[in-house]
């Protein structure tokens, strides 16, 4: 008994999780945020970030 290949490949879409060009993105973007959230709560505070939170 021999299997023969098929002679169309399947159209798939690019997944939405993991490792993708969008996920990198939005994490970059995500972080660009955080830090100049961070940059903000001590600029008007007058606290780093740590004594800020009460860790310090």
């Amino acid at each position: 008994m021999s299997v023969t290949p098929p002679t169309t490949s399947p159209s798939l879409e690019r997944p939405k999780t993991g490792f993708n060009e969008y996920a990198e993105r939005l994490n970059g973007r995500a972080a660009m945020v955080g830090f100049m959230a961070t940059i903000l709560i001590e600029a008007i505070t007058g606290r780093g970030l740590l004594s800020w939170l009460g860790l310090h």
